[in-house]
């Protein structure tokens, strides 16, 4: 039986750390990996990202052109038909409803919901307060005998 006393790790997941600077006989001594003088050879010696020795970089040569709107998007909770027909027998689907039965968890409780029409329901559920709906999910919901009311605020 496997118990804390008795895990290892499997075999060839641990390795011993490279000693730098410890001596010729460790293969890193002298110069230990950084080469000859310069820069980089010194203590906090490092240069920033993109940094070419105070030539203009690369990043503030190319041309920044365009827009994205990738910071503005709406993202949504995505929510199938399937799961709604296991977790619902009859009532009112709401966020509340949702979060309750475990749908939507972390920070999808906080996000607008989008049905999509993964999946068959055959139960005639009321959607209530839903933000978004595919048009075949629309229309499996009203197939099914269902209905849609629109957020009131």
């Amino acid at each position: 039986m496997l118990t804390l006393n008795n895990i290892s790790s499997p075999k060839g997941a641990h390795r011993n750390t490279k000693r730098i600077g410890r001596g010729q006989g460790s293969g890193q001594g002298t110069q230990a990996g950084k080469g000859h003088k310069g820069q980089k050879a010194r203590a906090g010696g490092h240069v920033r990202t993109g940094f070419e020795g105070g030539a203009l970089p690369l990043y503030m040569k190319l041309p920044k052109r365009g827009f994205s709107n990738a910071p503005f998007k709406t993202v949504y909770a995505e929510v199938n038909l399937m799961t709604i027909e296991t977790k619902f027998d009859s009532g009112e689907v709401t966020r509340e409803a949702l979060i309750e039965k475990g749908v939507l968890k972390g920070i999808e409780k906080r996000l607008p919901i989008k049905i999509l029409a993964n999946g068959e329901l055959s139960k005639s559920l009321t959607f209530v307060n839903i933000d978004k709906f595919s048009k075949s999910a629309e229309e499996a919901i009203t197939k099914a005998g269902g209905s849609i009311k629109a957020q009131s605020n």
